[in-house]
């Protein structure tokens, strides 16, 4: 009797998964050994950085304002709970589509611009909102808005609960990830690195080059604001340091360090970042030396970045 070949499915895990495990293992086992408030600031911030990625590494845009998503999230965020009395899951939400509403209306006007004229658009912008949240009174100018409750998650989980938090953080910060990790892998990911590598072939084969870019813009924009809005009821507060400047030359910074354009990378970078300004605050006004000397010695050492380095190293996508 003539046998039918039986086709053999490969079983392995892909070096992104391993990558991924590795992560989860991380951040599931570190509210044992590190302070769980450090934690959920770092992926606070690490989504922060891949949502930036999205934009820079993907989309080959260079924005040196995204900072205004972050902050303007967070602002409304904390007015919804303290002064609307919403649930931590509706005062969130409004402060992702704040950023999202904010990213429509600031990348229509951006994206017009290539290059170095875009990355000045986003900055001037960003300083606009940076002195309108100084001058507007529901974010209590240079106070901020303080005190922010945390509420009760589907009026069920208490949030004042540091567990309960930080279970609430991960959950967030995973379902961010991943929603970028697919954007990445979808065929919206492809055209858009397509539009990165090069904008004028891409516009031959008849992608609208400019609704590629906007739309990249605003999902950015939103993840950024979902990082804010997260960030605001951890911290039970909304400042100005989350729009200010430096805090969008910061998300730059976790980027390069991370590896511009992997996935992982602004995970790593962000934690070397925050890591830094929490264990080395005892230095002061030099914390931003030291800063600066460690991103001058990554550059020169990890052009790739470190998670790009490692990927070239084993050959490997991460």
């Amino acid at each position: 009797m003539h046998r039918v070949p039986i086709a053999r499915i490969p079983i392995g895990v892909t070096a992104g998964q391993v990558a991924f495990g590795l992560m989860l293992l991380f951040f599931v086992v570190g509210p044992f050994v590190i302070y769980p408030v450090f934690l959920m600031k770092v992926m606070c911030f690490a989504l922060f950085a891949c949502a930036f990625n999205l934009l820079i590494g993907y989309g080959g845009l260079l924005s040196f304002g995204h900072a205004m998503f972050l902050g303007t999230a967070g602002y409304v965020s904390a007015h919804a709970a303290k002064s609307w009395g919403l649930t931590p899951e509706l005062a969130i939400l409004c402060g992702t589509g704040a950023a999202a509403l904010l990213g429509a209306v600031t990348g229509t006007l951006a994206i017009r611009r290539r290059g170095i004229y875009f990355a000045m658009i986003t900055l001037a912008l960003a300083q606009m909102m940076y002195f309108l949240f100084l001058k507007t009174p529901f974010t209590g100018g240079e106070d901020g808005i303080q005190a922010v409750p945390r509420g009760h998650l589907f009026g069920l989980i208490d949030l004042s609960n540091v567990n309960a938090m930080y279970a609430v953080v991960l959950v967030i910060f995973l379902a961010g990830f991943l929603f970028i990790y697919r954007v990445i892998h979808s065929p919206f990911g492809r055209v858009l690195a397509a539009i990165r590598e090069h904008e004028p072939r891409s516009t031959s084969l008849g992608y609208d080059t400019d609704r590629y870019k906007l739309l990249a813009f605003v999902l950015s924009a939103a993840i950024s604001g979902l990082a804010g809005a997260t960030k605001a009821l951890v911290f039970q507060l909304a400042s100005l340091t989350d729009v200010h400047w430096t805090m969008s030359g910061e998300v730059v910074l976790m980027a390069l360090l991370g590896g511009l354009g992997t996935v992982f990378g602004p995970v790593v970078g962000a934690f070397i970042v925050v890591g830094m300004q929490n264990y080395l605050a005892h230095l002061g006004g030099w914390v931003t030396v030291v800063q600066g000397a460690i991103f001058v010695v990554c550059v020169l050492t990890f052009r790739r970045g470190i998670v790009g380095e490692v990927a070239r190293a084993f050959r490997k996508s991460l």
